[in-house]
């Protein structure tokens, strides 16, 4: 098939970049032969002359088709030969199908072209296809007059910087996948650590469930573990405390029954004990003006134990006393175990709510907008209750603060503690986390998840990302999750998921001005703080001794004393 130069290489001066300069010739390597929705498809062109060639076009390239209202642009999502026959003849066709994503257009305010989602003027049939230059890439995705963060490179042209829109990335959730090994922890310290860069101001809470990151943003971060950790249980409202103290038994109603009287009576206890005044017992909020199991004042597990022994008093021995034995058996295990000191070890009771907000969220910040929790030594069977009540606390300081302290909430491993389908087991965490996942952009609280396979987390809360990082994802069970929860015109990007190198990303949704494949930065040439492992390899750690006998004892003692490792 053979095009007349003419056509193929239009002058310069029929393309006018910004400022009036020219652009160099623009590269057409196809035309359009089919338009059907927001898809087209084209014919690709060879060049004239006795070396007739094609230009090289790959997926996920950006291509603009020139129309008499805008440029439109697209993205190459395909490339096929249905008639494959000798180079340069007309029986050889090369298609590719193209989905279009946006257009290029002038600003009527100040003249200058300028790219927006959307295509309102469709391209027509026989439109030159040409493939996007350095100027066109640099429009497309450095937004002017926008917050933006540089994160690292377009993987179509290394020279142009990737840049992800700030505010529509926080403010509308993101989520970053990939399979383990592909770099999600390095790409989320990138995205954070340039947010830090320019905003000292920040407030932002990482879940760390691996300890990965306490060195990963320096003196910007505020260390918190079970050590230093203060999360009084009085803090956990009743269904945390519920899944904290009962059980999942057929004792499970009649625990909760009894914790439900406990806990108001505590209340009241403690209440009168510190002002002096007499106070009635209520059940449940909104009925008269005493207490419910809801009130936002502390009690003493001293007194919960009191209650149930008093009521084990009353009780007759035909009468069913082992719900009672056991929910008093459960509270006095946490109070006595080392592992849950930072909730149930305090002896004295005093209202610092306060100073644990503070603590978690950085107010005042001190220099240190980051707040890391290291979770990796926390028990699994609290673990989820822990997050519940850090995921409860932020929303609910976002919505009295009436959206006056914007948050992030970063959580690693997300799939761990907000599973799909798994019962009544995570349900306080699902509905913490899935309340600041449909409301908390209202209050100015954002979330971040991490996770290796999306397919395990929540559909509520991965439905309420409008920005996704899917780096390299092997099965094809979480790839199908991802398309089914990613809403853009770029989709048959994620075909190549597996193909994907480590620290490469396609990122989809409100965060970039189009989706776009990337490099990210390798954070550790700039002498940035990198998440750590503690596995060195085994190729590495089994060529000399790794741990004697006084290690060993050492390491065991640790463990009975703070619990897991």
């Amino acid at each position: 098939m053979t095009v007349k130069p003419s056509i193929l290489t239009p002058s310069a001066e029929t393309f006018i970049e910004r400022r009036g300069k020219p652009a160099s010739p623009p590269r057409c390597i196809a035309h359009v032969v089919s338009v059907s929705g927001a898809s087209a498809v084209a014919v690709l062109e060879w060049t004239d002359g006795a070396n007739s060639e094609r230009e090289r076009v790959d997926i996920g390239g950006l291509v603009k088709i020139p129309t008499p209202n805008s440029d439109v642009v697209g993205i190459v999502s395909a490339v096929n030969s249905p008639l494959p026959g000798r180079p340069g003849s007309d029986d050889d066709m090369g298609l590719i199908e193209i989905n279009l994503a946006g257009e290029v257009v002038t600003d009527p305010k100040n003249g200058r072209l300028t790219f927006r989602r959307g295509v309102s003027h469709l391209p027509s049939l026989g439109d030159l296809v040409m493939l996007a230059d350095r100027h066109d890439l640099t429009r497309v995705y450095n937004q002017p007059n926008t917050a933006t963060i540089e994160v690292g490179q377009l993987f179509q042209d290394p020279d142009v910087p990737a840049r992800l829109l700030m505010d529509e990335l926080l403010s509308k959730h993101f989520i970053v996948v990939g399979t383990t090994g592909s770099g999600k922890s390095c790409a989320l310290t990138c995205i954070l650590q340039r947010v830090l860069e320019e905003h000292d101001h920040a407030h932002i809470v990482v879940l760390d469930i691996h300890n990965e990151y306490p060195a990963a943003f320096g003196d910007k971060a505020e260390q918190i573990n079970p050590s230093n950790l203060h999360l009084p249980f009085w803090l956990l409202n009743f269904q945390e405390l519920s899944a904290a103290f009962t059980g999942n038994d057929i004792h499970h109603e009649a625990e909760v029954d009894i914790l439900t009287e406990a806990v108001v009576w505590a209340k009241r206890r403690y209440y009168e004990a510190s002002t002096g005044r007499h106070t009635t017992i209520t059940r449940r909020i909104g009925e008269g003006h005493g207490f419910s199991v809801e009130t936002p004042t502390p009690f003493r597990l001293s007194d919960l134990i009191a209650y149930i022994d008093e009521q084990l008093g009353k009780l007759e021995r035909a009468q069913a006393t082992l719900p009672y034995r056991r929910l008093k058996i459960r509270i006095e295990s946490l109070a006595s175990d080392a592992r849950y000191s930072f909730m149930f070890g305090n002896l004295t009771i005093q209202d610092t709510m306060s100073d644990v907000l503070a603590q978690l969220f950085r107010v005042p910040n001190e220099g240190r907008p980051i707040t890391v929790i290291d979770l990796s030594t926390v028990p699994a069977e609290i673990l989820d209750v822990v997050v519940s009540v850090i995921s409860r606390l932020a929303f609910d300081l976002a919505v009295w603060s009436k959206g006056g302290l914007p948050m992030l909430l970063v959580c690693e491993e997300a799939h761990r503690y907000a599973p799909a389908g798994s019962g009544d087991r995570f349900m306080p965490t699902r509905q913490a986390l899935s309340r600041i996942a449909k409301e908390g952009r209202k209050y100015g609280l954002s979330l971040a998840l991490v996770t290796q396979r999306p397919s395990e987390l929540d559909p509520t809360i991965l439905s309420q990302c409008s920005t996704a990082v899917v780096m390299r994802l092997s099965t094809a069970r979480d790839q199908d999750v991802m398309r089914s929860n990613t809403h853009d015109g770029a989709l048959d990007l994620l075909d190549f998921l597996p193909l994907l190198g480590d620290r490469e990303a396609i990122i989809l949704g409100q965060g970039v001005a189009m989706p776009m494949r990337i490099r990210f930065d390798d954070i550790g040439i700039n002498g940035k703080g990198v998440p750590s492992t503690r596995h060195e390899g085994f190729s590495t750690a089994w060529r000399s001794p790794n741990l004697d006998r006084a290690g060993l004892e050492s390491i065991v003692q640790r463990w009975r004393q703070l619990g897991r490792i």
